[in-house]
């Protein structure tokens, strides 16, 4: 099923020709300019994107040219080279709209943070198809939680909180390993809490929380429960719910808090921090249902939309392609992340199907917060979409990530 004689999977390749065909189209209309007069015009932020998406076809040829097993063998060693190039950023990189995130080699950027999603990914793989590892023995989760931890600070001290958010993405891959659910809920827990005390404040959901502990502790009253256990958990969640406001006042940047307030609605700023989101919403709103024509769109003509080629490109897709456009790229999303699961699926080896659930997980954050911040339901942190977006960081690293995953799977009978 959607195999040639190669071996590699002609769907997933499909699906990713038409993204990065689409992306490469609205990064045009984004970028057009009056003055136009060639598409080489290698001035041009569609030409930059065009000459990256060519070169991008090389390195597809590349990977798929390298032997499956060589990923698996030298993971460890592309986790290091990668670690080197997140700390070696503190004294070679350059600074960047306040990011120290980029080696600015002459008139290429270079965004090492992008590479590394991949390189933990084939690390965490790695770690969890030895034969002594157990995901349910604590010891192997502290090792494996250090394995994404170490990139994940490296890129939060740039700082870039959007592609270390990206990292929690690996909880898919580590769940589908035997990671206890508990962590997951764990995890959304605090998600909820820190989320509610800033919109409600902590003594609303303190009383909420001692009010969950208590139904669930009478609920189950007749199995006797220790109350013990009960009591830490609500001491937990009330103490951290009282030191949400202290680490956002403290840790947070206040652009950071900006957009939070912005989301939770306590600020109303369409022309300052909240401009960007604004006038997304309104670009997209006015697609209507078939758009408004392919180059056409006055929000997109009239540049609008700050940065509208990168983290904003979606917003393009909205006015000029409407909600017929915008659900047929949903649809590309969602059909790429189910077949990349049922390529995970079908792997014989632990090592390509962690992997895969690797990939998906970044692929499902980066379009989830992407979307969600161009909609207006997540703050603005600064995460391209997949494919779509303009950078030629963003799209080999994507490239890189998706076609190892194709060549590990075209050798899944070898593993």
């Amino acid at each position: 099923m959607g195999k040639s004689v190669t071996g590699f999977d002609w769907i997933t390749i499909l699906i990713y020709l038409l993204l990065v065909g689409f992306g490469w189209a609205n990064i045009y209309s984004a970028s057009l300019t009056d003055d136009f007069s060639s598409f080489l015009e290698f001035n041009q932020i569609y030409s930059k994107q065009g000459l990256w998406i060519i070169l991008s076809f090389f390195l597809i040829i590349i990977l798929l040219s390298i032997e499956g097993k060589f990923y698996q063998r030298f993971s460890s060693v592309i986790y290091a080279i990668s670690l080197l190039s997140l700390a070696g950023l503190f004294i070679f990189g350059s600074t960047i709209a306040g990011q120290t995130a980029w080696y600015q080699i002459g008139s290429i950027s270079i965004q090492p943070a992008e590479f590394a999603k991949a390189a933990t990914a084939l690390a965490v793989a790695k770690y969890l198809s030895g034969i002594q590892t157990n995901i349910k023995d604590f010891k192997h989760q502290l090792r494996v939680f250090l394995i994404i931890a170490l990139p994940m600070i490296l890129v939060l001290l740039q700082p870039d909180a959007g592609s270390a958010m990206v990292y929690f993405s690996f909880a898919f891959a580590l769940y589908r390993e035997g990671l206890h659910f508990a962590y997951l809920l764990l995890g959304f827990f605090a998600a909820s809490i820190f989320v509610a005390t800033l919109a409600f404040g902590p003594l609303w959901v303190i009383g909420g929380v001692l009010l969950i502990a208590i139904l669930v502790y009478l609920k189950n009253l007749k199995r006797r429960p220790n109350i013990l256990k009960y009591l830490f958990f609500a001491a937990v969640a009330v103490g951290f719910s009282l030191s949400v406001n202290y680490v956002f006042e403290n840790v947070f940047k206040q652009h950071h808090r900006d957009r939070f307030n912005i989301v939770l609605g306590k600020e109303v700023d369409s022309r300052g921090i909240g401009y960007n989101t604004n006038q997304s919403e309104i670009a997209i709103g006015s697609g209507g249902l078939f758009g408004k024509g392919w180059t056409e769109g006055t929000q997109t003509k009239g540049h609008f939309v700050p940065e509208q080629h990168t983290d904003y490109i979606f917003s393009t897709v909205g006015e000029e392609w409407g909600f017929l456009g915008s659900t047929f790229i949903l649809a590309l999303f969602v059909l790429l992340m189910l077949r990349l699961l049922y390529l995970a699926e079908r792997q014989r080896s632990t090592f390509n199907r962690v992997y895969g659930y690797g990939v998906i997980g970044i692929i499902f954050m980066h379009f989830l917060v992407n979307i969600g911040m161009v909609i207006g339901i997540f703050p603005t942190v600064g995460i391209p979409l997949p494919f779509l977006s303009y950078g030629g960081s963003g799209l080999w690293a994507f490239t890189i990530l998706l076609f190892i995953f194709i060549k590990l799977d075209s050798d899944r009978m070898s593993f």
